[in-house]
């Protein structure tokens, strides 16, 4: 038996879908995962499983969002007896034995639900790639932790833009957890629940790992294991149309749901001055109040 279930949701980006995988195979021990490909999009993505024979396709045939497309992936994973899941990113590089590194941090953390690797910007890929010097791309920080601020209702990257310079070295519990990549337990998902496919993208991972941290379980950074991001490939990248849509919407979904009274109401009236702007924010707002959550109308 295979130690981990890898799941990947795959849309759109193909040859960064084979990346990842190619990746994966390359840095790891094929004894340690097998890997459940979810093809959310409309490629044909059938090589997968003779290429990696370990493989399992998943064919939902239409594009489930990313949270309910991770629910597939650990629904059949857990079918197959794993009791570990590891969801990785189409628009990532995976580090050397990232796979056995997580699961040998959860097994030693015995409370852990939840636990995400140090994430990099893939080189060339970080918001303002001008600013950092040849040597120092790809070692420009995406996520070393995550961090809720509930007074504004937002969740960040602890150390983003910071280049690597061992300052985030140390494993330590931590707010959130990050859905680009996450090792889920199975005792974390009988306990918490699977993704809320409200969300469709965008924040299903800051709902998870609060309802993961309710029912006692602890979430961890562990930094000796490590991704390189393509920032947003497979979500058309930040500032886009769609970003901001699920952004806006998803983050009033989180912050109703979570948040202490008084920052509900101030959020109410953030929220009319985003949707002031029109447009998609307009947009996002109105979905929100009007209970079209899921994929919505955009």
């Amino acid at each position: 038996m295979h130690r981990a279930a890898v799941v990947i949701i795959h849309y759109r980006g193909k040859q960064s879908t084979f990346d990842c995988l190619n990746s994966l195979f390359k840095m790891e021990k094929k004894s340690e995962f097998s890997v459940y490909l979810v093809n959310n999009g409309t490629d044909d993505m059938s090589s997968v499983v003779w290429k990696y024979p370990s493989s399992t396709l998943i064919l939902p045939g239409k594009n489930t969002g990313f949270a309910e497309g991770c629910n597939l992936g650990i629904k059949k994973a857990l079918n197959d007896h794993f009791d570990r899941i590891v969801l990785i990113n189409s628009d990532t590089l995976t580090g050397t034995n990232l796979i056995s590194r997580l699961v040998g941090f959860s097994r030693r953390h015995k409370n852990a639900g939840l636990v995400s690797p140090k994430i990099y910007f893939a080189k060339g890929f970080e918001y303002r790639t001008q600013k950092y010097s040849k040597k120092d791309q790809g070692k420009v920080i995406w996520y070393a932790g995550g961090i809720l601020n509930w007074s504004y209702v937002q969740a960040s990257h602890r150390g983003v833009d910071e280049v690597d310079r061992g300052q985030f070295d140390k494993s330590e519990e931590t707010d959130f957890a990050t859905g680009c990549c996450m090792l889920i337990t199975a005792e974390a998902i009988k306990k918490a629940g699977n993704f809320d496919k409200r969300f469709f993208l965008y924040y299903e991972d800051v709902d998870l790992s609060l309802r993961v941290k309710s029912k006692g379980l602890k979430i961890y950074y562990c930094p000796e294991a490590v991704v390189w991001h393509k920032n947003a490939l497979s979500s058309e990248g930040p500032g886009s149309k769609l970003h901001l849509y699920f952004q806006t919407r998803n983050r009033l979904y989180i912050g109703y749901r979570y948040a202490p009274l008084r920052t509900k109401k101030s959020l109410f009236f953030d929220s009319l001055h985003l949707a002031g702007h029109g447009g998609i924010m307009r947009r996002a707002v109105l979905d929100y109040y009007f209970g079209r959550m899921g994929k919505g109308i955009l």
